[in-house]
């Protein structure tokens, strides 16, 4: 258990360094999509983490050579016929996640490639048009097959029909928090060419609080259904999380994605102020990491806190990240020097 204890800590690092670099363009196709004004002072800004990819597709390979280390039910013949047939064989696994990835990079370059040209012409923009479109769907397509794999099927009895949608919400969440410091982080140091207006942070925040409600009803809606249920193959995985080793995580992680945002956010006065929605950006990260390691940490309820692992792995896929965004801004001319 305490090699998979430390082992979990890639796969979040995976899931977390994916979910960025899918919700960049996502936010970008969904802005142009509704007509929002505010995109042109953020979409490059955001299509930017299109460069975590790479270091995405790296931890994907590893994770998928790690074998039962990365998925404790690989290897197991009883596994793959009793729970969904044909979901449970590492073949199969290994062939959807690399074509899935490698089909959502190309779509996204597209993607980027067509807004740097949308306002050349009326076709350049009806073309671009047409790709945003495919975006949202295709997001959340693949984002439910990652979901799936890295997470719920983890433990082969548990299922919950709304499972994928929680946790996409929850990341583009995440996301949406990277976004508010990062750009906060940037503008306070003058490092954009072009700055982005104070009256987009509100805008942002108004978007956290809504993904947070958001959150906390795909939570409620899933704890509800098993708890009523109280069927020992559902409840087993969510009570041995709630009341186990990491208790204290399941917790701090409702603290801190919904009660402090929901109780801050819900008030004007905090969504037009910037270091207040930066202090709840950082609450929502660090909740969203708490979260995904409960749900690929502790499928037993049980398990050492990986604090060495989490500040090497981490801090290293984080370091290498930076350095990969940093260096797509650059290329960009988005950022100074």
């Amino acid at each position: 258990m305490f090699a998979y204890s430390n082992w979990a800590v890639l796969t979040v690092s995976f899931v977390v360094v994916l979910s960025l670099a899918l919700s960049g363009v996502a936010l970008c196709s969904v802005l142009h999509l509704v007509g929002a004004k505010w995109r042109t002072q953020i979409c490059h800004l955001s299509a930017s983490l299109y460069a975590l990819f790479p270091l995405a597709f790296v931890l994907l390979i590893i994770l998928l050579a790690g074998g039962a280390n990365t998925f404790p039910w690989w290897g197991n013949t009883e596994v793959s016929h009793a729970y969904m047939p044909g979901w449970y064989r590492p073949h199969w696994l290994i062939a959807r996640e690399i074509i899935g990835i490698m089909f959502m990079m190309a779509l996204y370059w597209v993607f980027i490639k067509r807004q740097e040209v949308s306002e050349r012409s009326s076709e350049d923009a009806a073309r671009f048009h047409d790709v945003a479109t495919w975006i949202p769907f295709f997001f959340v397509l693949y984002s439910t097959m990652v979901a799936w794999d890295f997470e719920m099927t983890l433990v082969p009895a548990w299922h919950s029909a709304i499972y994928a949608m929680h946790q996409f919400i929850s990341n583009f969440g995440m996301f949406l928090a990277v976004l508010v410091i990062w750009t906060f982080a940037l503008n306070s140091r003058n490092k954009l060419h072009r700055p982005v207006e104070t009256y987009v942070y509100n805008y942002i925040a108004q978007m956290l609080l809504s993904f947070t409600l958001f959150w906390i009803y795909t939570f409620f809606a899933q704890y509800l259904t098993i708890w009523y249920g109280n069927l020992p193959e559902e409840t087993d995985r969510v009570m041995g999380m709630q009341d186990g080793d990491y208790t204290f995580l399941w917790w701090a992680t409702l603290a801190l994605k919904f009660v402090i945002p929901f109780t801050l956010l819900a008030f004007p006065a905090p969504r037009h102020n910037i270091h207040m929605i930066t202090a709840v950006a950082v609450c929502i990260i660090a909740g969203t990491l708490f979260e995904r390691y409960v749900w690929i940490g502790g499928i037993n309820g049980t398990g050492p806190y990986p604090i060495m692992a989490a500040i090497v792995v981490g801090g290293a896929v984080a370091g290498i990240g930076f350095f990969l965004v940093r260096f797509a801004l650059q290329r960009m001319q988005i950022i100074k020097g």
